[in-house]
């Protein structure tokens, strides 16, 4: 299975100092400071886009956003202002006006980098990988060091079935960044598309070694593993996903059908089993039913 995109959700603006701040557990001074300031001046935007950040960092988006509306009201021209809003909404799963306030902060700024990026990202959210992929495209324009971006193009890319151009984005992301072990996982899970099981297993065995504690790696390798038919060695990366993810459907799934082609048939009744009382992802419940079906009838 492929990791999921990367997220670039953080506020900009005072983000680093507020962050600080509250490592340090005096969140409460700054914002505090912050709100002393909107009392002083209601008129001043900047007091109110510190706030809203200052809300964004602690995870109060309805307040944050609250802020940011006054900050736009006084000072329309705000590009962070639109984007740190944006964010909000994406935190909130509010895509669509997300995507809204990331257009204006494109309009006022054409050279917004990480808005594309977001952008993205909410596209990729609304299963739109066209144009995710454009925004994700414009972002390595603008910064063609990015490696988050080329992995995330990488996904959408994959979802379309690409896989040459989804290989050769982790190839550049990886390029990027050697330690990008969410890159390796995923450019392994092409291979294992394409049927080049060599390449697959090199990029899961480094995967794993950069992050031994990624459920997702060892449960692609249990595919692949169950795929050329080695099942032990199959059955101990799955055993090793769920030990990290006990709620992992996908890698029960793994493991059923290595234990069905075993023909021990009880535990895999009892992985099938489980995915349906786990009961959170729709497509391998209906896979486990199936599943269930064949295996009972072959009793």
């Amino acid at each position: 299975m492929t990791s999921q995109p990367h997220a670039r959700l953080f506020f900009l603006g005072t983000v680093v100092f507020v962050l600080i701040i509250s490592l340090l557990g005096l969140f409460r001074l700054v914002l505090a400071d912050f709100n002393k300031a909107t009392k002083l001046d209601t008129n001043d935007a900047q007091a109110y886009y510190n706030r809203g950040i200052s809300y964004g960092n602690q995870k109060d988006y309805d307040r944050a956003i609250a802020d940011f509306n006054q900050a736009i009201k006084l000072d329309p021209n705000d590009a962070q202002a639109y984007y740190n809003r944006g964010l909000s909404y994406a935190y909130k799963k509010d895509y669509d006006r997300a995507i809204a306030d990331f257009n204006q902060a494109i309009k006022l700024d054409q050279n917004y980098a990480t808005a594309y990026y977001n952008r993205g990202l909410s596209f990729y959210n609304k299963k739109d990988d066209d144009r995710a992929i454009a925004d994700y495209t414009q972002a390595i324009k603008l910064d063609q060091n990015d490696a988050q971006a080329y992995y995330n193009r990488g996904i959408s890319y994959g979802n379309k079935k690409d896989y040459n151009r989804a290989i050769a984005d982790y190839t550049q992301a990886i390029k990027l960044d050697p330690n990008y072990a969410a890159a390796y996982n995923n450019r392994g899970y092409y291979y294992l598309y394409k049927k080049d099981y060599d390449r697959a297993i090199a990029d899961y065995n480094q995967a794993i070694k950069l992050d031994p504690n990624d459920a997702a790696t060892y449960d692609s390798r249990c595919e692949l593993y169950r795929i050329k038919k080695d099942y032990d060695r199959a059955i101990a990366d799955c055993n090793q996903a769920i030990i990290l993810d006990p709620n992992y459907a996908a890698a029960y799934n793994n493991r059923g059908l290595v234990y069905k082609n075993k023909g021990n048939k009880d535990k895999a009744i009892q992985d099938f089993q489980k995915i349906l009382q786990l009961n959170n992802d729709v497509e391998l419940n209906e896979k486990a039913k199936q599943e269930l079906k064949t295996v009972n009838s072959e009793q």
